[in-house]
């Protein structure tokens, strides 16, 4: 406007009349005046909107997860919930959706959200669970159906990246996979990418039931444009292409069928007029409506006329109520009133259930009942429409049921919510030792059940994948529970679960999630003072962290975690801390620190006795032996923990062992016994059904034999480990496939990929801290920079490799660099200061006795004397390479020095 005004103010075309002429005479002050008047207006109105904004009916809030509570976790069914019996007639609404999907996919374009709103209890879960099993033959690749927790008393709705890790997981994605952060931003934006791209080329159905706003379903929309949405709320959501069908009180007609339908009785013995009244009482709610036909269907002696009465009374009872849920409100109860005292008091402690969904064992802990009795309240309860039921023998209250149960609780004791909880967590205590006593390894300590287990009725999980098969369908209802005991403050509680579900997220995750709960139990342990309890949550919080590849993080949660067990004399606890913290040491190859540490570890577990504690540390032991060249330390470390580990029979360790021992007979040149270990390794991961495991075996496998010069039989070995390590989510093991990977494509002169692959990795390695990750990829990089003439970069890259690597004290590696940078100084025509390289490369690999580098040193040497002056010591330096490189196995390697020798003979 302003540019138009100015253009204006300097035509000559026309004069401005009155003072409009002083602006054309001025154009240039006049703009800058009238700038200046723009933003003052501009800024007055943004104050007045800001002013305004509280005036706004906002969409209720989904706050952002600070990380400062106890995790949460959204429950997800992987198909539609049973169909409702009281689903009454919605054709108007049903031919419009179904026409609206159909009209889109028969056009080929992408399926709009559809979302249905109306008010509590109108029956929008009914229509859309409904409408989802009759479209569910158009959606064959699944249903999920997922409870977002919008408007549901006592629980704060799902944040959008909880809800996204479960569907996630409900979609088969290893948990391992999902992304996991501090950043809750950007984990969810991940979170988000990964389900587009899960369900980019799919056609299925989501529904995203009980939704706050649009902000909260918006990183839940599928990416692709076969899939249908339908989201229920209880108000109109923003959404972009949006279909919105409202669903509405029931028209007086379809509420008189639905009462018939439900109440048993002929229409011809209902007053119509009374019909109505009934019907008009429950604002034609569907379920205000069928609670109401239950009631007389139970009653055979009453008459319509008596319903009637009794529920004009029961209204003017709750006239306290809003009218918009006095009427609804009144048909609870009425219909609570019809139980007896004892299911009185049972729906009454559903109430205090924090969980989503729940079965028979929970019911018996809420109600202090048998499982028996339990299952029994729980069956009336859904006969009587006061609950709803779903896959699994589970049930769940309706948002209105569970106020109304909690209202009525209210009135009760104020500790009776309390007592409530502590038999809920007593519960899942019980039944997590349970599962514990089936998810953790042979010989480790797993969290003791609590007092008085014995008598807790517990479901039976008579294998392991029966254990973690419910933990995981427990996982949200248990995080609910530890959230409302935080709330509550019990301390106890929240340390115990969190110990209790540590085995299981540790190796299932989302890692981010155990994070959240170790921090509640470590603030909880803070808050009553129990040293040990804090101990044992740090220790944890380390664990996750190495896991998260956060080794600062980590590092910091497990030295605090040695300094508590000091405190309070736990060698035990000690122990695993320190020998956790040796782990993460080694993985950013701090190869001292990491050896104190282990050795440290070893000496505590001697002195308790704890004979698995001893097979894990000698093996992280003798890990860190093998990085330091130290080979001779590393086998005897490794076989005694392998002894140890079989004397116990925990597979997992003697596999670890085995595949250890593996890569230090590699480094040695036994290529035969190191094939064997690693055989034998990967056979025990498959017999364990552990596809990480395998991945790490396989790669290597790949080295293996690739050393010799087997470079197909590498590169198949790679790949499968590099498709298993992304499929499972290990940032670490896929750095390491590429890397390998990229040295097969040197190897097999293909510069450019290499480079690709090389860099790929090297990025990787930093991102994750891994120091000797980092020397590897540099080493390699600089081979293959040098392969495709750029000098300059492959010196930098061997530079930059060989100051890490003597940081670290890895003599082997150091001598596998100093063997690349003489064979790119060789190939240059620096024939002398090649020698020098290759001569110090030989020293090394002869003082660690690593007899592949030796033997490409030898190499080297023998080549530079020839190019020199042509020497009789170059051939005997070229033989003895020969020597060692048929040794080892490496025939392609020999027969290329033995035809250079032939040459010069010639």
């Amino acid at each position: 406007m302003l540019v138009g005004l100015v253009t204006n103010a300097v035509s000559e075309q026309s004069q401005w009349p009155s003072w409009l002429g002083w602006l054309q005479e001025n154009p240039w002050l006049s703009f800058v005046i009238l700038g200046v008047v723009a933003a003052g207006l501009t800024g007055l109105l943004a104050a007045l909107d800001d002013r305004q904004v509280p005036a706004r009916s906002p969409e209720p809030a989904v706050r952002p997860d600070d990380g400062a509570g106890p995790p949460g976790a959204a429950r997800v069914l992987r198909s539609l919930p049973r169909d409702s019996t009281a689903f009454t007639n919605r054709a108007a609404e049903l031919e419009s959706l179904v026409r609206s999907v159909q009209a889109s996919q028969e056009n080929g374009e992408g399926l709009p959200v559809h979302v249905i709103d109306g008010m509590p209890g109108v029956g929008k879960t009914a229509f859309v669970v409904h409408a989802g099993h009759v479209l569910a033959d158009r959606f064959p690749d699944g249903q999920l159906f997922v409870n977002l927790n919008g408007h549901t008393t006592g629980r704060s709705p799902v944040q959008a990246g909880e809800a996204l890790a479960s569907l996630l997981a409900a979609v088969g994605v290893p948990t391992q996979q999902i992304p996991v952060g501090d950043d809750v931003g950007a984990i969810t934006e991940a979170r988000a990418a990964m389900w587009r791209s899960r369900f980019a080329d799919k056609k299925a159905l989501l529904i995203l039931d009980n939704a706050a706003s649009y902000r909260q379903l918006e990183p839940l929309l599928p990416g692709g444009t076969g899939c249908l949405v339908l989201v229920t709320s209880r108000k109109r959501l923003a959404a972009h292409e949006e279909v919105v069908l409202p669903v509405d009180a029931l028209p007086r007609d379809h509420a008189v069928d639905l009462f018939v339908r439900l109440s048993g009785r002929p229409s011809d013995m209902l007053d119509e007029g009374v019909l109505n009244e009934l019907v008009g009482l429950c604002g034609y709610l569907p379920l205000g409506v069928s609670l109401l036909a239950a009631r007389l269907r139970h009653h055979p002696s009453w008459s319509a006329e008596d319903l009637h009465e009794r529920l004009v009374a029961a209204q003017d009872r709750l006239g306290e109520l809003r009218a918009g849920e006095r009427a609804v409100t009144a048909t609870f109860d009425l219909s609570y009133r019809d139980l007896t005292p004892e299911r009185q008091r049972f729906f009454r402690q559903l109430g205090f259930y924090p969980g989503t969904d729940l079965d028979a064992y929970v019911g018996a802990a809420l109600g202090a009942v048998s499982v028996a009795t339990a299952r029994r309240y729980l069956d009336a309860l859904y006969d009587d429409n006061l609950i709803d039921e779903y896959p699994g023998s589970r049930y769940r209250l309706h948002d209105l049921l569970r106020d109304y149960a909690r209202g009525l609780a209210a009135e009760g004791d104020s500790m009776d919510q309390v007592q409530a909880v502590q038999r809920v967590c007593t519960y899942y205590l019980a039944a997590l030792a349970v599962a514990n006593g089936r998810i953790v390894r042979s010989g480790a300590v797993a969290p003791p059940p609590p007092d008085g287990a014995q008598q807790v009725e517990t479901p039976a999980l008579p294998s392991r994948s029966d254990a973690l098969n419910w933990v995981e369908n427990e996982r949200a209802n248990v995080l609910a529970c530890i959230r409302q005991a935080d709330s509550l403050a019990l301390h106890d509680a929240v340390i115990r679960l969190a110990a209790a579900m540590a085995p299981f997220l540790r190796q299932s995750g989302p890692w981010d999630q155990a994070v959240g709960l170790h921090r509640t139990a470590a603030e909880a342990a803070r808050q009553t003072g129990d040293q040990q309890a804090l101990a044992d949550a740090l220790a944890e919080l380390g664990v996750v962290r190495r896991f998260m590849a956060a080794y600062p993080e980590a590092t910091e949660a497990l030295s605090e975690a040695v300094t508590q067990y000091d405190a309070v004399g736990d060698r035990r606890g000690k122990a695993n801390a320190l020998n956790q913290a040796g782990i993460v040491w080694y993985l950013t190859a701090d190869n001292e620190d990491a050896a104190r540490a282990q050795t440290e570890a070893l000496a505590l577990y001697r002195e308790v006795g704890d004979r698995l504690g001893q097979a894990n540390a000698l093996a992280d032991l003798g890990m860190v032996r093998r990085q330091m060249s130290d080979f001779d330390a590393a086998v005897e470390a490794q076989s005694e923990a392998l002894s140890i580990y079989r004397e116990l029979g925990d597979r997992y360790g003697e596999g670890n062992s085995l595949r250890d021992l593996g890569v230090v007979h590699c480094l040695m040149g036994a290529y035969d016994v190191a094939v064997q270990h690693h055989q034998e390794a990967f056979d025990i991961y498959v017999e364990l059904d552990d596809r990480l495991h395998q991945a790490y075996a396989l790669n290597e496998l790949g080295v293996v034999r690739r050393l010799p010069g087997d470079l197909e039989g590498a590169r198949d070995a790679h790949t499968q480990a590099l498709e298993y390590y992304t499929e499972l989510g290990d940032r670490f093991g896929r750095a390491n496939s590429i890397r390998h990977i990229g040295t097969l494509d040197r190897l097999s002169g293909d510069g450019p990929n290499a480079i690709r692959a090389l860099q790929e990795a090297l990025d990787a390695y930093r991102d994750l801290g891994s120091r000797g990750g980092e020397a590897a990829s540099l080493s390699e990089l600089g081979a293959a920079r040098g392969m495709v003439g750029e000098q300059d970069s492959a010196v930098e890259a061997f530079q930059r490799s060989l100051e890490i690597l003597r940081q670290l004290g890895d003599r082997c590696g150091e001598a596998e660099v100093l063997n690349h940078w003489g064979a790119l100084l060789r190939t240059s025509g620096n024939e002398a200061q090649a020698r020098g390289h290759f001569e110090q490369a030989l020293r090394l690999a002869r003082d660690v006795r690593c007899p592949l580098e030796e033997a490409r040193a030898l190499e080297g040497v023998g080549r530079c004397d020839l190019g020199i002056d042509g020497s009789t010591e170059a051939a005997e330096l070229l033989r003895e390479a020969i020597t060692v490189y048929r040794s080892l196995g490496a025939g392609a390697s020999a027969d290329e020095v033995e035809r250079l020798l032939a040459s010069r003979a010639g």
